[in-house]
Parts: structure tokens; sequence; C-alpha cells
């Protein structure tokens, strides 16, 4: 089998699959190969379930052929963020904390995965406990398009997979942008939905009104089916890209810390748009710059709550860094996370405004391309790095990232849709359009 295969849309495998000239097992058993050549180069998976992925196939293969067909993720590999439930399956998060923890229930996003008909072959890497930092007995996750560099936190290792044909579409998780900025630096799609869109029960939290999870995959149109999955819903969508009102927020397309290659390829993006007949025009939001500082402290507290007995009893177990950020929650005043709670609302009346003019906001997902490492969260760099994307966990609104492009060097560029609250429909929309306009999906080179 051509390992082109592994690349096809998550439709042409399906229509494959019932036209009977591919089979869920052999596409399973040709993925699980690719995963044992290439996960030792990527580190994109911490544990691999072959034996329950290929029983799955065979279920599924024998299911199809009966005539009992669950849908289009029926037979399709897929992989899982390794702070989701599966039971019998060890959701370690990234940690030494649970590196023993096997659960006896599923999540209810795995729920939805197994009644679809899905094909779990494994839960990937992820920053220990999603916060930023890579454990040592983990490791970082490489870039499919560069194995000396990072493919982004924390949900690195499912857009690794996705990228390198490891799987056909991954969930991931969603704080501060943990969804996004790996899909801008493995080029791929990644949703952080509407909050509360995706239910997160049996999903370990990082803190709680900032956490999302959604889809990601090759493209924007397999995000959609993935989150069809999740949600039960649809989000089909219908329309013209003439008249769409699109506003780029000149705020995060400029600054010292933005490349050269980022801002070529997002002014080709807003080029593309209005050759089509999108009406494209800047928009300024107030108060953005205040969205840092106001994110983590949302974020350090909830985190150092969640945290808080393992924090007394097993502080060496954490990674140092990751133990320097839970103990620097704890000393987050409540008068201080109690106004970033008001920020967060004052931010999103100022968007919501916005969208009284504009139909969808455009920006860089990050200011760069994949670096060699995560930066940490609570340093300048993290704070840059999550500037474009932090925002979006504060209001709760839908935000899409697609790969835009390449840098001179080949590395992907991400850029970010961004739209009304529960409009996630028209961000996959117009992130499939974007794709299709600027031909920027490609798989990455096999890692040596």
């Amino acid at each position: 089998m051509d390992d082109d295969v592994l690349f096809l849309s998550v439709a042409e495998l399906g229509r494959r699959y019932r036209d009977g000239s591919l089979s869920p097992g052999e596409v399973t058993r040709f993925t699980l190969e690719r995963i044992e050549r290439l996960n030792p180069v990527l580190n994109a998976f911490i544990t691999v379930t072959a034996e329950r992925a290929l029983l799955e196939a065979e279920r599924a293969e024998a299911e199809l052929r009966g005539g009992l067909d669950r849908g289009p993720l029926h037979g399709v590999p897929v992989a899982l963020k390794d702070l989701v439930d599966v039971a019998g399956v060890p959701t370690t998060c990234g940690s030494r904390i649970w590196a023993d923890h096997v659960p006896e229930r599923d999540a209810a996003v795995t729920t939805r995965l197994e009644t679809a008909g899905a094909v779990l072959v494994g839960k990937t890497n992820l920053l220990e406990f999603a916060y930023g930092i890579v454990h040592p007995d983990h490791g970082q996750t490489n870039n499919p398009w560069d194995v000396s560099r990072t493919a982004g936190g924390s949900s690195g290792g499912s857009a690794a997979a996705v990228a390198a044909g490891l799987c056909f579409a991954a969930v991931g998780t969603d704080t501060g942008g943990s969804i996004r900025i790996p899909a801008a630096y493995c080029g791929v799609a990644g949703l952080k939905p509407s909050y509360g869109l995706v239910e997160l029960d049996g999903v370990f939290p990082l803190s709680w009104s900032l956490d999302h999870a959604g889809p990601l995959a090759r493209t924007s149109e397999d995000a959609r089916v993935l989150l069809e999955v999740l949600t039960g819903r649809s989000f089909a969508l219908e329309r013209d890209l003439s008249g769409l009102r699109v506003g780029v927020l000149r705020t995060h397309t400029e600054g010292a810390e933005v490349e050269a290659g980022v801002r070529d390829v997002f002014g080709r993006a807003c080029g593309v748009l209005r050759e089509v007949g999108a009406v494209v025009t800047d928009v300024e939001v107030p108060g953005l710059d205040l969205a840092d500082a106001a994110l983590l402290n949302v974020l350090l507290p909830e985190a150092s709550a969640v945290h808080a007995r393992w924090i007394a009893e097993r502080p060496e177990d954490y990674a140092p860094a990751t133990r320097a950020q839970l103990e620097l929650g704890f000393a987050v005043p409540a008068v201080t996370h109690v106004r970033a709670g008001q920020y967060r609302r004052h931010l999103a009346r100022s968007f919501a405004r916005v969208f009284g003019e504009v139909e969808a906001i455009l920006t860089p997902t990050a200011p760069w391309v994949a670096p060699q490492e995560d930066p940490a969260v609570v340093e300048g760099e993290g704070a840059a790095e999550a500037r474009r994307t932090g925002p979006h966990n504060l209001t709760g609104f839908p935000a899409h990232s697609v790969n835009g492009g390449f840098d001179r060097a080949g590395l992907p560029v991400g850029l970010q849709i961004v739209t009304p609250a529960g409009e996630d429909a028209l961000a996959l929309w117009l992130g499939g359009r974007l794709e299709g306009l600027l031909g920027s999906v490609r798989r990455p080179p096999d890692p040596a």
C-alpha cells in the first residue's frame, strides 16, 4: 500500500471503504506500521493502542460489510490527547504524577468516537498537564516539518500525529492556544470551538473556565467532520465569499515579535480574499493590550487549585518549571482573579461590537514559525506566543487555525479565523475556503 493512502481526506477514505477498494483493517495496520517507524523520531504518542485498534478495525470492517454504517468516521484511525480518558488505557497527562493512572470510565468524547465507529490508535504526547512545560519523562514532541523544532504545546502530539499521517484526525485541548498553536506549527487545521460546545467530562482540567476540547485534522473539512461527531450537531455551511466582511486585527498582525515570513503569508491571504470579493477592513478591539495579564490571572490560580493536593504531597514529581508555575498560582490575590473575570466580560462585549461590523476576524495564529522549544507560559516569549490565541479563551468565541502557507525555510505559517460565539460553522467554512485558495494543504517529508 502506498503511504499516500494515509493522507486521504476522511471523506475520500470513507468512499474507498464503501466501494471496497480499501478496508479499515488494512488501513489501520498500515497506520500502526507508520507509527512504529516514525514515532521514535517524532515522539507524538505516549501510548499506542495497537491491539485495541486492530480489534476496532475488524469490527468496523464487519459492520460495513454487513450494512451497518456508523457515519463518516467509521473505521477511521484517530488519536486522543493523553489527558482524555479511555477506560482501561493509561491517562498520564504527560506527568510522573499520573504515570500509573488507568481510568475506569470513558470521557464523553471517547464515547462519541466509539459510537461513531472510529478506530483509536493511541494517546498523544503533551506538555505536562497541558501547562506549557515538557516533563523529562516524556520529552518534547518534534515537528514533522523539521524534527529539530517543537510541534508546539500543549497538543503537539495530536498535531504532529495528524501532520505526519499517523492518524487522520485527533482531539486536543486548548486553554490559551494549545490546539491552534500546534496546528500552526505543524501545518494542519485546529479549532478551539465555542466555549462549552464539546463536553469536557473525563478530560483532565487545566483551567476550568478557559479549557476547550476540539478537533485537529489535516483540513478544515476533516475538522468539521470530527467536530460533528464530538457534538452530535451539523456544522455544514454553504455561502459565497464575495461580500464576506473580514476584519484584520492590526494589533495582532504587527509588533517586533512577528516574523517577516508570517507577515508575508498573512498579507498574501488578505490579498487573495480581496481578489475573490471579500471586504477586508482593519478593526480594533479596545483594551486588548490587557489580555496577556488577564489570561495568566485566570489560569494560574485555577491550575493551582486543581493541583493543590499533589503539589503539597508530591512536588518533586513535577517538572521543575511546572512546579514553579503551580506555586506562583497560589500567590495571585483573589481580587486580581476577580478583576480578570470582570475584564473577560468587557473583552467579550468589545469583540461582540466588532462583530457588528464584520463577520470574521483574521490574524496570524502565532507571531513566528515553530521554534526549537516551547516557551514557558509565564515568561515574555510565552506571552507573545499566546498573544493572538489567548484572548479567545477569555471570551470563549470560536477560533480556528489553518495553514496559510510557508516561510522561506519551508515551515508552516498559521492563519487564525475568529467568529462570533456559536458561529463555529463559519470559522470552519472560511478555513476551508482559504486552504483551497492558498493551496496550502501539503504533507511534510517523512522525517529521517
